[in-house]
């Protein structure tokens, strides 16, 4: 009997503790606020919010000053006259890099045509190129590609879409530098309407971050992919062990441009356990102006991707303003993401607060839904607060699964990964998808991509979840990390030093 009561007395606590936590939750967060942000940010006033525009800085105001109305504190350090003033806003300089004007490649005498610029520098090569598979790294084993051109296939093994295949470009890029190549050949097999798609995105304007230009150019790489539909240049390349090269590229012109991370914290208020935080991030950035659909719009408004998760932490931000945690809270919203990830690259760098503080980074990005009755979270099962989300899910009424569509490669594609690379345990909590089909990819860096073609029903279910979430986590006892044998693992015992 007395263990009886025990129990009850226990479930009774637990019960009214959730009920305490929900309430606060169903406090702050409301359908008409969620509308007024995301209509707000997917307006064509701001033009697709495109990195480096006048519209994109009106978005970063909009945010900031948003953080500053519900109570967040500025924590950026910035040294004026002499004197050193807090603010929302870290400066991160990039490079903006229009397309080569004069572009040659040809492999055993036969020019390529059909390519794309991923990194650029200036070059007039000719020599000797090597195929190395995948480009990963056991290819490299035994092969000399010193001085040389490196030719590889899209992708890997198991990663075969398009999409996803730009996730490795980073891992593929290193590998060669390290190995010393002069450049990279990527062969990506896909078919044309899609080659159209990468075309347009990458035979135009480019950014990067203006730090890495000196690394970049003494290291002398260069970065091409090639179509290569149904792999018939790659099965031919694969037999041959002496290829010759030729790569010329010139005529790209540079300038620096400044945009900007929204930073913001809340202090925590336990005495121990507000010195770890939890980061709540997104990427508020989106794709700007295009080529127009069938109606004519040209404005990619971005508000799937990412609109909705910048509200993600707009709304845990005013519930812990409102309703601190005991942990401390780290409110970032990036810019730069659509352009290969530069905001959240550059903060890992350039932290406004030590990364081993950092417990947990709980990163919100989206491209679109097909199914109302789930949250997809990108990485659930890779760390020890998966029970937490799901618990917050549960309570509003939704599921949380883990990625339903792995070979999309999408945890190594957002912001979070910036994060995990450096140990951080970073999941991405995305809204509901089974497949990513036409019901996602007809919204996915698409006009279409508008306010009113949202569910805001699911939206708040959504939203309540994930600030339940954050606070379950926030408020946990043991502190969040990944799961015995995450590939990340080793790099978070290295950055904990445990």
């Amino acid at each position: 009997m007395k263990y009886t009561l025990i129990t009850i007395s226990l479930l009774l606590s637990t019960i009214t503790h959730s009920q305490s936590e929900k309430e606060k939750v169903e406090t702050t967060v409301t359908k008409n606020k969620i509308e007024s942000h995301i209509y707000f940010l997917a307006d064509d006033l701001l033009k697709g919010r495109q990195t480096g525009t006048p519209e994109n800085k009106i978005a970063a105001s909009y945010l900031a000053n948003t953080l500053r109305g519900y109570g967040v504190k500025p924590v950026v350090q910035n040294v004026l006259k002499g004197s050193s003033t807090e603010s929302y806003f870290q400066e991160v300089k990039l490079n903006y890099i229009s397309p080569v004007k004069r572009l040659l490649l040809a492999i055993d005498g036969k020019e390529l045509k059909k390519k794309v610029v991923l990194k650029t520098n200036k070059m007039e090569f000719t020599g000797k190129a090597v195929y190395l598979g995948y480009g990963l790294e056991n290819d490299y084993k035994g092969k000399n590609v010193s001085e040389k051109i490196v030719i590889v296939r899209s992708g890997a093994p198991n990663v075969t879409d398009t999409r996803a295949a730009f996730g490795l470009v980073e891992q593929k890029e290193q590998l060669a530098k390290e190995h010393g190549a002069v450049a990279i050949i990527e062969l990506v097999d896909t078919n044309e309407s899609i080659w159209g798609f990468i075309d347009h995105n990458f035979n135009s304007e480019r950014m990067d971050i203006a730090a890495n230009k000196s690394k970049d150019e003494e290291k002398g790489l260069a970065y091409l992919w090639v179509l290569d539909e149904n792999n018939i240049q790659a099965k031919a390349f694969e037999s041959k062990d002496n290829l010759s090269a030729k790569l010329m590229m010139e005529g790209e012109e540079k300038k620096t441009i400044i945009s900007q991370n929204v930073i913001g914290m809340v202090e925590g208020t336990d005495p121990q356990l507000k010195n770890e935080f939890i980061i709540y991030s997104a990427h508020y950035d989106h794709v700007g102006i295009g080529k127009p659909d069938e109606t004519g719009d040209v404005i990619y408004n971005g508000a799937r991707d990412n609109a909705v998760g910048t509200t993600t932490v707009l709304s845990i931000a005013e519930n812990i303003a409102k309703y601190p945690t005991k942990r401390s809270a780290l409110f970032i919203l990036f810019t730069g993401e659509e352009k290969g990830l530069l905001g959240s690259k550059y903060y890992v760098e350039n932290p406004v607060l030590p990364l081993n503080k950092m417990v947990y980074c709980f990163n919100s990005d989206n491209g679109g839904y097909n199914d109302t009755s789930v949250i997809s979270v990108i990485g659930l099962s890779r760390t020890t607060a998966a029970a937490d989300i799901k618990e917050a899910a549960t309570t509003f009424g939704l599921r949380a699964i883990d990625d339903a569509a792995p070979e999309q490669n999408l945890f190594e594609r957002s912001d979070n990964i910036a994060f995990a690379r450096k140990g951080i345990p970073a999941p991405t909590f995305s809204l509901g998808f089974r497949s990513f089909d036409g019901d996602v990819t007809k919204y996915y860096h698409q006009p279409g991509d508008e306010a009113d073609t949202l569910d805001y029903d699911y939206l708040l279910k959504f939203f309540e979840s994930y600030v339940m979430a954050g606070r379950l986590i926030a408020d946990g006892p043991k502190t969040p990390v990944w799961i015995s044998g995450d590939k990340y693992e080793a790099s978070g015992k290295a950055l904990y030093g445990n």
